[in-house]
């Protein structure tokens, strides 16, 4: 089999963890890094290892004179869709970062133009790379720990000024006219939200029947640093995710399956998950997880089902197109939130909030948080009508 020849688009920031991906194959002869583009040129340094790869600024011109079969997009957000149809429509696949796009229209653009042009396009959800995402499926299935009763995801991390001056358009919900919506739900916790959508089996649009927000932000940015939600499945079942990027301390997200005989945690960067039942000690089960570009290769070289297909973002799309239509997010009044020694902004007792949140799927504003108060949206996604409704307080 001769190596699939790829191009990646963004090779700094998240783009760097690609590069070293697409070593690793290429050393194991899956892959050839032909083509790298990116608005400045990669440095020999940044790209030791690898041999005549052609830089270009112009993404359709490096397609054309690569002849690449394969494009890495880690660009910013709102380029995604634009940049995936160029490629889909020289025959080119895609490995395309998260968030795929920066509404549910652009999204659409891209399921429409990936399948008009028959090529295969993978949503990088790393997380739903995890063995443990089906073995948890498998368990909740057989019943072994009776009826799921809701979801909630929690994730405390820190982030300090810089991080929200990385790039133009961090922080921001818009930027020059053009949707960003680069907030902690949708960018950098994505995840949180994405792997439980698998875990409950509710990965497609059609499967959110409605979703209710609360966002807000400690730093002065446009888009959420703190926020929450709760999402309803069209069987009605419920799905809560809190997350903060203004932490007390760095934490590892996660996502807890309740059932009405035990419970199962799932940490999802760690594919480390916890099982809890009555009368049995706590058990740990380490899983292993399989790499995205490297199913999306074995895809195109031997049929291997695609992890992450579009229509399997569906349901997360809707809850960010919620988002995006959704009140601009909250400033968090000076006394919800400190400077830390280290200069960065913490919200005092969001830590044990978050936690609290997963554990009784429950928005900040029910927990009891004064600065959460008279703050949800809330607007219903079933089928295709979340792209007319209006967002309406509650």
């Amino acid at each position: 089999m001769s190596a699939l020849k790829v191009v990646l688009a963004g090779a700094r920031g998240h783009g760097v963890w690609h590069l070293r991906n697409v070593r690793r194959l290429a050393e194991r002869g899956l892959v050839e890094l032909v083509g790298v583009c990116d608005t400045v040129p990669g440095t020999s340094t940044e790209l030791e290892g690898f041999d005549g790869v052609r830089q270009d600024a112009d993404l359709a011109a490096l397609l054309d004179a690569t002849g690449a079969r394969l494009a890495i997009l880690c660009t910013p957000i709102p380029t995604h869709a634009d940049l995936a149809l160029t490629a889909a429509r020289r025959g080119v696949h895609l490995l395309l970062e998260k968030p795929p796009a920066a509404s549910f229209a652009d999204f659409r653009r891209i399921q429409d133009g990936v399948r008009e042009a028959g090529v295969a396009c993978q949503i990088g959800f790393q997380s739903l790379g995890s063995r443990a995402v089906p073995a948890i499926r498998a368990l909740l299935a057989a019943g072994e720990l009776g009826e799921v009763t809701g979801i909630g995801a929690a994730g405390n991390w820190c982030r300090d000024e810089a991080y929200w001056q990385r790039a133009r358009w961090a922080g921001r919900r818009r930027l020059d006219g053009v949707d960003v919506i680069d907030g902690v739900l949708t960018n950098p916790l994505a995840h949180a939200l994405a792997t439980a959508l698998a875990l409950d089996g509710s990965t497609l649009a059609e499967d959110v029947a409605g979703v209710e927000t609360e966002l807000f932000h400690a730093y002065g940015i446009e888009a959420d640093d703190t926020s929450c939600l709760r999402l309803t499945t069209a069987r009605g079942r419920r799905i809560t995710v809190a997350a903060t990027l203004c932490a007390e301390r760095t934490a590892e997200p996660y996502v807890m399956v309740h059932c009405t005989r035990g419970r199962v945690t799932l940490y999802y960067r760690e594919d480390l998950v916890l099982l809890q039942r009555p009368g049995c000690g706590p058990e740990e089960i380490h899983y292993g997880r399989t790499d995205l570009l490297e199913n999306l290769v074995e895809h195109l070289t031997d049929g291997t089902e695609l992890l992450v297909p579009p229509e399997r973002a569906g349901a997360f799309m809707r809850a960010l197109e919620v988002i995006r239509l959704a009140p601009a997010p909250r400033q968090l009044p000076g006394s919800a939130w400190r400077f830390a020694p280290d200069g960065r902004r913490v919200v005092p007792g969001i830590d044990a909030l978050t936690a609290e949140s997963a554990e009784r799927l429950a928005l900040y504003s029910e927990l009891g948080a004064d600065w959460a108060m008279n703050s949800s949206a809330a607007m219903p996604t079933a089928g295709d009508r979340a792209e007319q409704t209006e967002v309406e307080a509650r």
